[in-house]
Protein backbone atom coordinates (compact mmCIF):
# COMPACT_ATOMS: atom_id res chain seq x y z
CA UNK A 1 0.00 0.00 0.00
CA UNK A 2 1.04 3.14 -0.91
CA UNK A 3 0.83 5.68 2.16
CA UNK A 4 -0.41 9.03 0.44
CA UNK A 5 -0.02 11.23 3.74
CA UNK A 6 4.15 10.83 3.11
CA UNK A 7 4.28 10.92 -0.87
CA UNK A 8 3.60 15.14 -0.63
CA UNK A 9 6.39 15.37 1.83
CA UNK A 10 8.85 12.58 0.18
CA UNK A 11 8.48 14.74 -2.99
CA UNK A 12 9.55 18.10 -1.52
CA UNK A 13 12.48 16.91 -0.30
CA UNK A 14 13.56 15.89 -3.90
CA UNK A 15 16.86 17.81 -4.71
CA UNK A 16 16.06 20.10 -7.41
CA UNK A 17 18.23 20.79 -10.45
CA UNK A 18 21.82 21.74 -10.26
CA UNK A 19 23.00 25.33 -10.94
CA UNK A 20 23.47 26.17 -14.76
CA UNK A 21 24.82 28.46 -16.79
CA UNK A 22 22.77 31.57 -17.87
CA UNK A 23 22.99 32.67 -21.13
CA UNK A 24 21.60 35.88 -22.51
CA UNK A 25 21.23 37.97 -25.66
CA UNK A 26 21.22 41.39 -25.45
CA UNK A 27 21.95 44.93 -26.94
CA UNK A 28 19.55 44.60 -29.49
CA UNK A 29 20.03 41.12 -30.54
CA UNK A 30 24.10 41.78 -30.74
CA UNK A 31 25.48 40.51 -27.70
CA UNK A 32 25.77 36.82 -26.50
CA UNK A 33 26.69 36.80 -22.47
CA UNK A 34 27.50 33.58 -20.47
CA UNK A 35 27.31 33.43 -16.19
CA UNK A 36 28.46 30.25 -14.57
CA UNK A 37 26.58 29.42 -11.35
CA UNK A 38 30.37 30.51 -9.62
CA UNK A 39 30.35 34.00 -10.90
CA UNK A 40 32.37 33.81 -14.08
CA UNK A 41 31.62 35.51 -16.75
CA UNK A 42 31.84 36.59 -20.46
CA UNK A 43 30.68 38.91 -23.49
CA UNK A 44 30.83 38.61 -26.98
CA UNK A 45 29.54 41.03 -29.55
CA UNK A 46 28.58 39.15 -32.64
CA UNK A 47 30.29 42.17 -34.17
CA UNK A 48 33.59 40.53 -35.26
CA UNK A 49 33.06 37.92 -32.42
CA UNK A 50 35.14 39.56 -30.64
CA UNK A 51 35.04 39.08 -26.13
CA UNK A 52 34.91 42.32 -24.57
CA UNK A 53 34.33 41.28 -21.08
CA UNK A 54 35.62 38.15 -19.07
CA UNK A 55 35.62 38.39 -15.45
CA UNK A 56 36.75 35.71 -12.62
CA UNK A 57 33.91 34.42 -10.16
CA UNK A 58 34.91 37.79 -7.70
CA UNK A 59 33.80 40.30 -10.52
CA UNK A 60 37.51 41.09 -11.77
CA UNK A 61 37.97 41.57 -15.13
CA UNK A 62 40.53 39.67 -16.92
CA UNK A 63 40.72 41.27 -20.44
CA UNK A 64 41.82 45.30 -21.49
CA UNK A 65 39.07 47.17 -22.97
CA UNK A 66 39.67 50.98 -24.49
CA UNK A 67 37.34 53.58 -22.98
CA UNK A 68 37.20 54.55 -26.53
CA UNK A 69 36.65 51.49 -28.08
CA UNK A 70 33.83 51.64 -30.57
CA UNK A 71 31.09 48.82 -30.03
CA UNK A 72 28.74 50.05 -32.50
CA UNK A 73 30.11 48.12 -35.24
CA UNK A 74 31.47 50.72 -36.93
CA UNK A 75 35.30 50.10 -36.55
CA UNK A 76 36.83 47.36 -35.26
CA UNK A 77 37.19 46.88 -31.27
CA UNK A 78 40.15 48.12 -29.60
CA UNK A 79 40.93 46.07 -26.88
CA UNK A 80 39.30 42.34 -25.52
CA UNK A 81 39.86 39.40 -28.12
CA UNK A 82 39.51 40.81 -31.60
CA UNK A 83 39.63 37.67 -34.33
CA UNK A 84 42.43 38.00 -36.79
CA UNK A 85 41.62 36.14 -40.57
CA UNK A 86 42.37 35.55 -43.23
CA UNK A 87 45.50 37.72 -42.72
CA UNK A 88 47.30 39.03 -40.26
CA UNK A 89 48.59 43.01 -40.45
CA UNK A 90 48.66 43.31 -44.23
CA UNK A 91 49.89 41.09 -47.20
CA UNK A 92 50.00 43.54 -50.31
CA UNK A 93 52.67 41.21 -52.22
CA UNK A 94 50.30 37.88 -51.37
CA UNK A 95 47.52 37.93 -54.27
CA UNK A 96 44.75 36.16 -52.54
CA UNK A 97 44.78 38.86 -49.68
CA UNK A 98 46.37 41.88 -51.20
CA UNK A 99 43.07 43.68 -51.73
CA UNK A 100 42.15 42.73 -47.83
CA UNK A 101 42.16 45.80 -45.19
CA UNK A 102 44.22 44.90 -42.03
CA UNK A 103 44.08 41.86 -40.01
CA UNK A 104 41.12 40.82 -42.64
CA UNK A 105 37.24 40.68 -42.44
CA UNK A 106 36.10 38.31 -39.00
CA UNK A 107 36.81 41.18 -36.60
CA UNK A 108 34.78 43.79 -38.81
CA UNK A 109 31.80 40.94 -40.10
CA UNK A 110 28.57 40.18 -38.00
CA UNK A 111 28.65 37.18 -37.13
CA UNK A 112 25.83 34.30 -36.40
CA UNK A 113 25.60 32.86 -32.93
CA UNK A 114 24.86 28.90 -33.09
CA UNK A 115 24.24 28.26 -29.38
CA UNK A 116 25.44 26.91 -26.34
CA UNK A 117 26.45 23.77 -24.51
CA UNK A 118 27.68 23.09 -21.42
CA UNK A 119 29.49 20.84 -18.65
CA UNK A 120 28.33 20.18 -15.35
CA UNK A 121 30.41 18.99 -12.58
CA UNK A 122 30.93 15.34 -11.91
CA UNK A 123 31.52 16.30 -8.28
CA UNK A 124 28.24 15.49 -6.12
CA UNK A 125 29.12 18.05 -3.27
CA UNK A 126 26.91 21.32 -3.22
CA UNK A 127 29.75 23.60 -3.73
CA UNK A 128 30.87 22.31 -7.05
CA UNK A 129 27.48 20.50 -8.32
CA UNK A 130 26.13 22.47 -11.22
CA UNK A 131 27.37 23.66 -14.66
CA UNK A 132 31.30 23.65 -14.84
CA UNK A 133 31.96 25.34 -18.20
CA UNK A 134 29.38 26.79 -21.02
CA UNK A 135 30.40 26.68 -24.97
CA UNK A 136 29.40 29.53 -26.84
CA UNK A 137 29.41 28.76 -30.97
CA UNK A 138 29.61 31.49 -33.51
CA UNK A 139 29.48 31.26 -37.21
CA UNK A 140 30.74 33.21 -40.16
CA UNK A 141 30.74 32.32 -43.69
CA UNK A 142 30.60 34.23 -47.25
CA UNK A 143 26.94 34.85 -46.52
CA UNK A 144 27.42 36.76 -43.94
CA UNK A 145 29.93 39.13 -45.45
CA UNK A 146 30.12 42.72 -47.17
CA UNK A 147 30.15 42.56 -50.88
CA UNK A 148 33.28 44.81 -50.32
CA UNK A 149 34.75 41.72 -48.28
CA UNK A 150 33.43 39.45 -51.35
CA UNK A 151 34.92 40.97 -53.62
CA UNK A 152 38.30 41.43 -51.92
CA UNK A 153 38.34 37.80 -50.85
CA UNK A 154 36.36 35.59 -52.97
CA UNK A 155 36.24 32.23 -51.69
CA UNK A 156 33.35 29.97 -50.29
CA UNK A 157 34.26 29.21 -46.79
CA UNK A 158 32.68 28.34 -43.14
CA UNK A 159 34.20 29.86 -39.56
CA UNK A 160 33.31 28.06 -36.71
CA UNK A 161 34.16 30.12 -33.46
CA UNK A 162 34.19 28.19 -30.38
CA UNK A 163 34.15 30.31 -26.62
CA UNK A 164 34.64 28.55 -23.69
CA UNK A 165 34.01 30.03 -20.30
CA UNK A 166 35.28 27.80 -17.43
CA UNK A 167 35.91 28.45 -13.65
CA UNK A 168 39.35 28.70 -14.62
CA UNK A 169 39.55 30.22 -17.52
CA UNK A 170 39.12 30.41 -21.02
CA UNK A 171 39.70 28.37 -24.33
CA UNK A 172 38.71 30.02 -27.69
CA UNK A 173 39.12 27.50 -30.41
CA UNK A 174 38.47 28.06 -34.40
CA UNK A 175 36.91 25.84 -37.30
CA UNK A 176 37.90 26.62 -40.76
CA UNK A 177 36.42 24.74 -43.62
CA UNK A 178 37.12 25.48 -47.62
CA UNK A 179 33.60 25.31 -49.01
CA UNK A 180 34.31 25.60 -52.17
CA UNK A 181 36.01 23.92 -54.89
CA UNK A 182 39.54 26.80 -55.06
CA UNK A 183 42.14 26.28 -52.63
CA UNK A 184 43.45 29.05 -50.69
CA UNK A 185 45.72 30.36 -47.85
CA UNK A 186 44.92 32.00 -44.74
CA UNK A 187 46.47 32.99 -41.41
CA UNK A 188 44.79 33.58 -38.30
CA UNK A 189 45.21 35.16 -34.42
CA UNK A 190 43.74 35.58 -31.36
CA UNK A 191 44.28 39.21 -30.60
CA UNK A 192 43.95 38.79 -26.81
CA UNK A 193 44.26 42.16 -24.63
CA UNK A 194 45.20 41.29 -21.19
CA UNK A 195 44.27 43.42 -17.94
CA UNK A 196 47.40 43.94 -16.17
CA UNK A 197 48.10 46.20 -13.12
CA UNK A 198 51.38 47.45 -13.71
CA UNK A 199 53.21 47.17 -16.66
CA UNK A 200 56.62 47.53 -15.73
CA UNK A 201 55.97 44.30 -13.34
CA UNK A 202 54.94 42.52 -16.14
CA UNK A 203 57.41 39.50 -17.12
CA UNK A 204 56.44 36.43 -20.13
CA UNK A 205 58.03 33.06 -19.85
CA UNK A 206 57.40 30.39 -22.68
CA UNK A 207 59.53 32.62 -24.92
CA UNK A 208 63.20 32.17 -24.07
CA UNK A 209 65.93 31.34 -26.55
CA UNK A 210 63.14 31.50 -29.52
CA UNK A 211 63.71 32.96 -32.62
CA UNK A 212 61.46 36.26 -33.37
CA UNK A 213 61.06 39.01 -35.70
CA UNK A 214 60.77 42.86 -34.58
CA UNK A 215 58.89 45.17 -36.03
CA UNK A 216 60.18 47.85 -33.70
CA UNK A 217 63.52 47.37 -35.25
CA UNK A 218 62.85 45.08 -38.48
CA UNK A 219 65.52 42.91 -39.74
CA UNK A 220 66.02 40.05 -42.48
CA UNK A 221 67.10 37.66 -40.43
CA UNK A 222 65.11 36.43 -37.25
CA UNK A 223 66.36 37.66 -33.98
CA UNK A 224 66.64 34.61 -30.89
CA UNK A 225 65.66 36.02 -27.63
CA UNK A 226 67.66 35.39 -24.33
CA UNK A 227 67.78 32.88 -22.22
CA UNK A 228 65.44 34.66 -19.25
CA UNK A 229 61.77 36.25 -19.22
CA UNK A 230 61.08 38.94 -21.59
CA UNK A 231 60.16 42.28 -19.72
CA UNK A 232 58.44 45.78 -20.97
CA UNK A 233 60.25 49.05 -20.79
CA UNK A 234 59.20 50.39 -24.43
CA UNK A 235 57.21 49.41 -27.43
CA UNK A 236 56.96 45.60 -28.01
CA UNK A 237 55.80 44.26 -31.34
CA UNK A 238 57.48 40.73 -32.03
CA UNK A 239 56.53 37.65 -33.66
CA UNK A 240 57.53 34.92 -31.61
CA UNK A 241 57.88 30.74 -32.55
CA UNK A 242 58.28 29.74 -29.05
CA UNK A 243 61.38 27.69 -28.80
CA UNK A 244 58.85 24.60 -26.76
CA UNK A 245 56.35 24.73 -29.16
CA UNK A 246 52.55 24.93 -28.67
CA UNK A 247 51.72 22.94 -25.81
CA UNK A 248 54.30 24.44 -23.72
CA UNK A 249 52.68 27.14 -21.94
CA UNK A 250 53.43 30.50 -22.01
CA UNK A 251 53.21 32.35 -18.91
CA UNK A 252 52.14 36.00 -17.79
CA UNK A 253 53.58 36.87 -14.77
CA UNK A 254 52.66 40.58 -12.48
CA UNK A 255 55.37 41.09 -9.28
CA UNK A 256 56.80 37.79 -9.92
CA UNK A 257 53.50 35.83 -9.17
CA UNK A 258 51.71 33.90 -12.43
CA UNK A 259 48.63 36.08 -13.28
CA UNK A 260 47.80 34.38 -16.78
CA UNK A 261 48.95 31.27 -19.00
CA UNK A 262 48.47 30.28 -22.31
CA UNK A 263 48.64 26.92 -24.16
CA UNK A 264 48.27 26.65 -27.36
CA UNK A 265 46.94 24.06 -30.10
CA UNK A 266 47.86 24.26 -33.70
CA UNK A 267 49.21 27.55 -33.17
CA UNK A 268 52.46 28.33 -33.80
CA UNK A 269 53.31 31.96 -33.22
CA UNK A 270 52.70 34.25 -30.15
CA UNK A 271 52.88 37.51 -30.81
CA UNK A 272 53.95 40.05 -27.88
CA UNK A 273 52.91 43.73 -28.20
CA UNK A 274 52.12 46.96 -26.27
CA UNK A 275 51.95 50.15 -28.12
CA UNK A 276 53.87 52.23 -25.40
CA UNK A 277 53.35 55.89 -24.98
CA UNK A 278 53.90 57.70 -28.48
CA UNK A 279 51.41 55.30 -30.06
CA UNK A 280 49.11 55.43 -27.29
CA UNK A 281 48.85 58.96 -27.98
CA UNK A 282 48.44 58.56 -31.73
CA UNK A 283 45.49 56.20 -31.71
CA UNK A 284 41.95 57.65 -31.41
CA UNK A 285 40.43 54.59 -30.04
CA UNK A 286 43.46 54.02 -27.10
CA UNK A 287 42.06 55.08 -23.65
CA UNK A 288 42.79 56.31 -21.65
CA UNK A 289 46.16 57.35 -23.46
CA UNK A 290 48.30 55.67 -20.26
CA UNK A 291 46.03 52.93 -20.81
CA UNK A 292 48.89 51.21 -22.31
CA UNK A 293 50.65 50.78 -18.04
CA UNK A 294 47.65 48.40 -17.76
CA UNK A 295 47.75 46.21 -20.34
CA UNK A 296 49.78 43.61 -22.47
CA UNK A 297 48.60 41.82 -25.78
CA UNK A 298 49.92 37.92 -25.71
CA UNK A 299 48.87 36.86 -28.75
CA UNK A 300 48.35 33.07 -30.07
CA UNK A 301 47.93 33.15 -33.74
CA UNK A 302 49.48 30.97 -37.29
CA UNK A 303 50.88 33.92 -38.75
CA UNK A 304 54.20 33.33 -40.53
CA UNK A 305 53.90 31.99 -44.04
CA UNK A 306 50.59 30.75 -44.66
CA UNK A 307 48.05 27.49 -43.86
CA UNK A 308 46.65 26.29 -47.21
CA UNK A 309 42.97 24.46 -47.53
CA UNK A 310 42.13 22.42 -50.86
CA UNK A 311 38.63 21.98 -51.66
CA UNK A 312 36.79 20.46 -48.24
CA UNK A 313 39.82 20.52 -46.04
CA UNK A 314 39.48 21.87 -42.23
CA UNK A 315 41.90 23.21 -40.11
CA UNK A 316 41.26 23.74 -36.02
CA UNK A 317 43.25 25.89 -34.03
CA UNK A 318 43.08 27.23 -30.40
CA UNK A 319 44.23 28.69 -27.42
CA UNK A 320 43.41 27.57 -23.26
CA UNK A 321 43.86 30.74 -21.03
CA UNK A 322 43.97 29.73 -17.51
CA UNK A 323 43.73 32.64 -15.22
CA UNK A 324 45.82 32.63 -11.32
CA UNK A 325 43.27 33.66 -8.69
Amino acid sequence: MVDRPKKPTALATTPGLPPQAQVNITHSHSRVSAVLPTGESVEILLFGATIISWKDGAGEERLWLSEAAKLDGSKAVRGGVPLVFPVFGTAPDHASTASLPQHGFARTSRWEFLGKSTSESSTLSSSSAGDDSVKLDFGLSASNLSEESKKAWPYAFGLIYSVTLGREGLTTSLVVRNEGETAWDFQTLMHTYFRVKDISAISVTGLESSPYSDKVTPRAEPYTSPASALTLSSKVDRVYTPAGGPSSAVVVSEGGKKKYSIVRDNLNEVVVWNPWKEDAENMGDFAPKDGYKEMICVEAGAVKGWLTLEQGETWEGGQVILAAN
